[in-house]
């Protein structure tokens, strides 16, 4: 069991949610807000998105990002920043013609999807370790192993640290390669995810499996979508791990009672404190992930 737990707030993601809930951040400006809340709840790191505040869709516009990820570093409040670098994976086909690319296909590579972490240096990003069938419908998230190589090198040239996220087994299988590789620094940091369609099942006997198979010295932390999210966040403590909870993934508090990002952190602080573990800051998140101390870079 693990007796120091980091909770990671994922902010707003790039999903179709700010029509089902009107807590989704969408503008720079709410979502720096959202990330200052969930840091005073508890939350040592927040995870950013950005959305196009015209059309509330995912963006990769660097401009958006600077500005969320200024207004939360000029907070008084102390907290890790982790921004997403998996926009710009998205392939969407013709499934009568699939040779044709259709709306909704933002498919760049693996370090123009950096553009924002090369300007504005945050603590962590992501990385997505492999390519998956996302969801129903004819959208692939593309991840080649090239494409990943590329991405983690530059990353690492960056001093940023690398989330890997892990959709699927093959994910890990990867992620170990690119650890053996050389080209991701130690602590390795392993995100599991978990009920994202079609990844692996938010099932606990599988996450205790794909814990089993991590590097012994990884940081690793999970979640799962949807209604499964605040029971995770025991079952991510009991296997050893931290957690993640947030907007992006679930947009309720229970059935029926819509969640703000500070309400789904002040509630995993409940889960983590009632089990006897403690919430762990951001100093001290900065050192189990090895990261530097605070910056305002």
């Amino acid at each position: 069991m693990n007796r120091n737990v980091i909770i990671t707030c994922a902010l707003t993601g790039a999903g179709e949610t700010p029509g089902r809930s009107e807590h989704v951040p969408v503008t720079p400006e709410q979502i720096a807000a959202a990330g200052i809340e969930a840091a005073r709840a508890g939350a040592a790191i927040v995870h950013v998105h950005v959305r196009d505040p015209e059309t509330a869709k995912g963006s990769r516009e660097v401009g958006l990002y600077r500005e969320a990820v200024d207004l939360i570093r000029a907070a008084d409040v102390d907290v890790v920043i982790n921004t997403t670098a998996g926009m710009g994976g998205d392939l969407m086909l013709d499934p009568s013609e699939p040779t044709t690319f259709v709306e909704g296909t933002d498919l760049v590579n693996g370090v123009e999807r950096l553009a924002h972490v090369e300007e504005l240096l945050p603590d962590i990003c992501t990385l997505d370790c492999g390519s998956l069938n996302f969801g129903d419908g004819s959208l692939v998230y593309v991840s080649t192993p090239d494409i990943l190589r590329d991405g983690a090198k530059r990353i690492q040239e960056l001093g940023v640290r690398v989330e890997m996220e892990i959709f699927d087994t093959g994910h890990l299988w990867f992620a170990k390669e690119l650890v053996s590789e050389g080209l991701i620094d130690s602590p390795a940091m392993f995100q599991l995810c978990m009920g994202v369609p079609y990844g692996m099942p938010a099932d606990p006997q599988l996450l205790a499996t794909i814990v089993n198979q991590l590097p012994p010295e990884a940081v690793w932390a999970s979640f799962a979508l949807g209604p499964m999210q605040l029971p995770w966040v025991a079952q991510s403590i009991l296997l050893g791990g931290h957690v993640r909870v947030g907007l992006e993934d679930n947009l309720y508090l229970r059935r029926g009672v819509k969640a703000t990002n500070a309400d789904l952190v002040t509630a995993a602080r409940t889960i983590i404190e009632t089990m006897g573990a403690k919430v762990a800051t951001a100093d001290e998140a900065r050192e189990i992930l090895a990261l530097s101390s605070r910056t305002t870079r």
